[in-house]
């Protein structure tokens, strides 16, 4: 430990700079992680929300829940049998406001359930984002394929789907303005009522996730460049360890000479490394939370303390990986043979 505490004293240097790129590595990992959860979030808020149960799917729609088509005997057996089971459709459309300025919208119809809003004919609850575009409590709006208006009975927070914000309407509505009598999806809440039903897939909530067009591209590249910077994190351990390494072999030998265990060499480095790592950690997730409080308003942003701790626990093993695999050259130094090679 003591050695090692020397050692960042006298080459400082070397030292903030490896400590300057890990923090920004692992600055912008924390900022894309973000950005991944809150696209995540604005793209299927409404079925992240839900508890953990599976959804089911006409099986000729291919895995595409607007084509599927559930028979009415069959949702009606499911909903008799599971009295926590709801069935619902959602369909993306638009509503007019007394301006007669048009909102994008993902409407979602329901049967009676805890789970989604329970609203009367001709009326809807939207995702509180519409607050902001000016519609309030009370207001009427419309749809070209509705004959009748709708009026607005409130707002729910964290209501989006496919990107819009989600409005809740009534069957009967949803059925004129759809021309479709049959719901497209079963929800059945709990992880052990997976069944078996003909005509009918079955989806956990994170498979019925992929369902949605984008998300899983969305996700998959976002994810694959924050593991990349992971990776690239404990290639620049490996690398900066080797090459320090490589100018200590002298060094090593003679401590080796004197009794110095293997063991405790790579302890020095270890210690190093862990010290390098807390400090560029410390900042980063710092300067992240600052970028929380003043990333743009319509940001989909949203890194979580959770999140954060996952990540940080991620960039220790990295660069504790990192860190060894640079030091098994330490374990094959013979004393004699480095004091001969390498400067004391």
């Amino acid at each position: 430990m003591n050695i090692a505490w020397k050692e960042i004293k006298k080459n400082k240097v070397r030292f903030i700079i490896l400590g300057s790129i890990i923090f920004l590595v692992s600055f912008l990992t924390f900022i894309i992680s973000g950005l991944a959860n809150g696209l995540s979030q604005d793209n299927a808020a409404l079925i992240k929300d839900l508890p953990d149960g599976h959804f089911y799917m006409e099986a000729e729609a291919n895995e595409t829940y607007n084509l599927s088509r559930i028979d009415e005997n069959v949702q009606d057996k499911l909903l008799t049998k599971e009295k926590d089971a709801v069935a619902l459709s959602i369909q993306m459309g638009f509503v007019n406001d007394a301006d007669d300025k048009q909102h994008s919208l993902a409407f979602v119809t329901s049967t009676d359930s805890n789970l989604f809003e329970n609203v009367g004919k001709g009326e809807i609850v939207l995702d509180r984002s519409l607050e902001k575009d000016g519609i309030k409590v009370g207001d009427i709006l419309t749809n070209n394929q509705f004959s009748g208006e709708f009026k607005v009975k409130g707002f729910v927070d964290q209501a989006k789907y496919s990107h819009a914000a989600v409005g809740f309407i009534n069957m009967e509505n949803y059925q004129e303005i759809y021309r479709v009598m049959e719901m497209q999806l079963v929800f059945i809440p709990g992880n052990d009522n997976e069944q078996t039903i003909s005509g009918l897939q079955s989806f956990t909530n994170k498979n019925f996730l992929n369902t949605i067009p984008s998300y899983s591209a969305e996700q998959m590249s976002l994810n694959m460049i924050v593991w990349f910077l992971v990776v690239i994190s404990g290639m620049l351990f490996a690398i900066f360890f080797y090459m320090m390494n490589v100018q200590k072999i002298g060094l090593y030998g003679i401590l080796k000479a004197i009794g110095v265990k293997t063991s405790s060499l790579f302890k020095m480095m270890w210690t190093q490394m862990l010290f390098i790592t807390v400090i560029a950690l410390g900042f980063s997730v710092a300067l992240s939370q600052v970028f929380t409080l003043i990333a743009p308003e319509g940001m989909p942003f949203s890194l979580t303390a959770e999140t954060t701790i996952q990540l940080s626990i991620v960039f220790l093993v990295i660069g504790f990986i990192g860190a060894t695999l640079s030091g098994i050259q330490i374990k094959k130094v013979e004393p004699l043979q480095a004091i001969q090679q390498g400067e004391v």
